[in-house]
């Protein structure tokens, strides 16, 4: 399963000799390198590595915005950096999404290298090319498709990473394996969390994604069956972004599965008995508030999505587990049972 990875993709055991061979390719004039306080710590000191600047931005979904792009354009053009330099995104998620954005932007596009520090941003923000920021308190609002010159994956990183975050990661590990891999289900179901094989379930979830993400490259239709959990899922990390109990990425994924499975059952897509095992499964691996936002709280960032249309708010729904549908029209009294 895990050859079809992106070309400009590499599972490092190396990073530093890949890192050093992707530059020697790219002889950029200059290198600025961008990091957050946690990949400054404790990934920064593992590169060894030459740059002209270093930019360093605060960690958290909340700093995802045009202030914070702002920042970084701002350090790009005081070091004279021009379409021939680099920018290495060196961290999480959001550094990646950002950093991308920033210098996809600047002077209309200058090359980066992104070297995902997560397990999230390894199995999911490294592949398919969407970079953007948040909005107004909507996620991902403002974006661009573009992929890095090279992304550069090595899972040691990941030791250095609380158990919370990983779970987090592994929320979209569990939603490729449900909308397109029975096989890699059948292997999560079998392992204990502890009992995981990253240099196995990484390479496997990324060509998943891949395989999707290049059959419709700029999500015209089946590409959509990646935003599966996400709808209600983005909803919620958005309805508690700024609260004193945000919810990480995929802690909301894991949310947004559960009851798009429900809706599922509800628009007799999906069989109960499957939406019970995969709930039982999340449930299993995630300790979930029960203390849920009305219909009414979460709508404005449902209407917000952007699979919606002006029919009305749009899902990807599992059908089966391996298989995923996509623009299913919702009726509002099923969201408003749901989410009651």
């Amino acid at each position: 399963m895990s050859n079809n990875l992106p070309s400009y993709l590499t599972i490092s055991a190396d990073v530093n000799s890949d890192l050093s061979n992707a530059i020697e390719t790219l002889n950029p004039d200059k290198i600025a390198i961008l990091v957050d306080e946690n990949s400054k710590k404790h990934c920064l000191p593992h590169l060894h590595l030459s740059v002209d600047t270093q930019i360093e931005i605060s960690s958290g979904e909340q700093h995802k915005t045009l202030d914070t792009c702002s920042h970084i354009w701002q350090q790009l053009t005081s070091i004279g950096c021009t379409r021939k330099s680099l920018l290495i995104n060196l961290g999480g998620g959001v550094i990646g999404d950002m950093g991308g954005f920033a210098a996809s932007t600047y002077k209309r596009g200058m090359p980066f290298i992104n070297i995902p520090t997560t397990l999230l941003s390894q199995v999911d923000a490294s592949v398919g090319g969407k970079l953007g920021v948040d909005f107004q308190g909507l996620k991902n609002h403002i974006g661009v498709f573009q992929d890095p010159v090279r992304v550069i994956i090595n899972t040691e990183f990941l030791k250095s990473l609380p158990k919370r975050e990983l779970k987090s990661g592994f929320a979209e590990i569990i939603k490729h394996a449900l909308i397109r891999s029975e096989e890699q289900w059948q292997y999560l179901n079998r392992h204990s969390f502890e009992a995981m094989d990253w240099n196995e379930i990484i390479p496997n979830s990324i060509a998943i994604k891949n395989e999707v993400v290049q059959a419709d490259p700029r999500e015209g239709g089946v590409r959509k069956i990646l935003n599966y959990g996400h709808t209600i899922g983005h909803a919620l990390e958005s309805h508690f972004l700024n609260s004193d109990t945000p919810l990480l990425h995929g802690e909301a994924i894991a949310w947004g599965m559960i009851l798009e499975n429900d809706i599922a059952v509800e628009a007799e897509i999906l069989e109960k008995e499957a939406r019970d095992e995969i709930n039982a499964f999340i449930r299993s691996n995630y300790k979930l508030s029960q203390n849920l936002p009305s219909y009414e709280s979460l709508k404005t960032h449902l209407l917000q999505d952007k699979k919606n249309d002006a029919q009305g708010i749009r899902f990807s729904l599992i059908k089966k587990i391996g298989a995923c549908a996509h623009d299913v029209l919702t009726e509002e009294a099923i969201l408003k049972k749901i989410l009651k």
